[in-house]
């Protein structure tokens, strides 16, 4: 075939199609109808239901709304459980406002430092053009949880609820981008660090200002009193959000670490990885995760459920999901069917060639065994309750294996000569791989 495109060669194209019925009748279904609602594979769907056998959800989901915070409301939904068995409460949250706002703040600092570190590149330096492509997105990793719980504490909903740009948060992040590429370029321009860093602490006034406008202000101290479910009355006076956190904080979110799945031959198994300029607090431990055989994140995730403990993940959250129905299948969608084509790529060939990565995260809330196998799982997401189970979504294990990149679990849960890794020096990644997707 010729590198251009000839009227002939565009003539067999069009032969090849008119001359197969079955395109003809599929043109005439897709043209006048969603295509999901023609692939949608009816034997998948009659198979599955939203019960399984280990469930410990008992609580209302969430709602992120107009806003790519999914890291942050999965983060907080793992620890509110812990929290309201303490208070005695059926339904509690912590403030994922108070969190959004010190994540854009923490991050605004981190996105000047990496600019400063990289001032002597060109602005097309592919890190540099990385790094000013999307200085302050929504999304983030479970790492960066971490560091803004261990630094920042947490409040109730109560001590900072949620505002207009915290439930979709497009004009607070457009005011900021433009702020800090406008402080990259005064950066940029300087020599010497005092020089810098003495415009990025002006840089950083102008942030916090546009923060504070959009988000409210974080509560230095908060007085903290409820009533419980048997409506008693209780008060624990004033408080800081680190000894709130410290009071009811169940689980030692400290003891956590990643585990992720890289099936590309250029990622062994049992090797720890990082990606650079990932994260969002100066100085706290880097986002750091192990690379392991799909296997076993399955029965971490499956013994951890048993065990009595949600699991955070993240996942490319879009591939074969209906909506309105809550559910996640590898073949949920029949695509083959219906363009007579063959779709082949593997789950390290989609990563390497730019056709996945993670882009949500949620809570595994439960998981349907069967002789010791997971069947399903349940999974509470936060985009409120009006689809699925009251919010609560279905995912077959099949679906598992080929979408869902990264769990957090506590390090003991490991065995013993993958917890030794952990202590390994990481192999840094390009700040563009995409393991190091923020999910949002």
């Amino acid at each position: 075939m010729e590198r251009n495109l000839t009227a002939d060669q565009l003539a067999l194209f069009e032969k090849e199609f008119a001359s197969n019925p079955q395109y003809r009748v599929m043109q005439n279904a897709v043209t006048q109808t969603p295509v999901n609602s023609i692939a949608l594979d009816r034997q998948v769907v009659t198979s599955m239901d939203h019960s399984v056998s280990n469930l410990l959800d008992d609580w209302k989901v969430t709602n992120q709304k107009k806003s790519g915070r999914c890291w942050l409301f999965a983060g907080l939904n793992l620890l509110r459980a812990g929290a309201a068995e303490k208070l005695g409460v059926k339904d509690f949250e912590f403030s994922q406002n108070y969190l959004l706002f010190w994540d854009k703040f923490e991050r605004s600092n981190f996105f000047l430092e990496a600019i400063i570190e990289t001032a002597d590149r060109d602005a097309d330096d592919r890190t540099v053009a990385h790094l000013l492509s999307d200085p302050i997105g929504d999304g983030g990793q479970w790492n960066m949880f971490v560091a803004l719980v261990r630094k920042h504490g947490l409040v109730p909903k109560s001590a900072m609820p949620e505002t207009e740009s915290s439930s979709s948060t497009g004009q607070l992040n457009d005011v900021l981008r433009k702020l800090l590429r406008q402080g990259a370029r005064d950066l940029r321009a300087l020599d010497g660090a005092e020089a810098r860093r003495e415009r990025k602490r002006e840089i950083l006034v102008g942030v916090h200002r546009a923060l504070s406008i959009h988000l409210g202000t974080p509560p230095q101290k908060f007085l903290w009193q409820w009533k419980d479910t048997d409506k008693g009355f209780h008060r624990d006076g004033w408080t800081t959000p680190t000894e709130f956190a410290a009071e009811y904080v169940q689980l030692p979110v400290d003891e956590y670490v990643c585990v992720v799945h890289d099936p590309r031959p250029t990622s062994p198994v049992g090797k720890t990885f990082t990606v650079d300029f990932l994260g969002n607090v100066i100085d706290a431990p880097p986002v750091v995760y192990l690379n392991v055989e799909i296997d076993l994140m399955k029965q971490l995730t499956q013994d951890a459920i048993v065990g009595g403990e949600p699991v955070w993940f993240g996942c490319d959250v879009g591939k074969q999901m209906n909506l309105e129905l809550g559910f996640w299948d590898a073949k949920l969608y029949d695509y083959e069917a219906v363009y007579d084509t063959e779709f082949t790529l593997d789950k390290a060939e989609r990563l390497i060639h730019h056709e996945t990565l993670m882009t949500h995260a949620m809570l595994f809330t439960g998981v349907d065994v069967v002789d010791g196998k997971p069947r399903r799982w349940r999974v509470e997401n936060s985009w409120g309750d009006e689809k699925a189970d009251s919010g609560f979504w279905t995912m077959n294990d099949s679906w598992y294996g080929e979408h869902v990149f990264e769990i957090a679990v506590r390090r003991s849960a490991l065995p013993a000569e993958l917890q030794a890794r952990l202590n390994d020096e990481p192999i840094v990644l390009p700040a563009w791989d995409p393991m190091g997707a923020l999910a949002h």
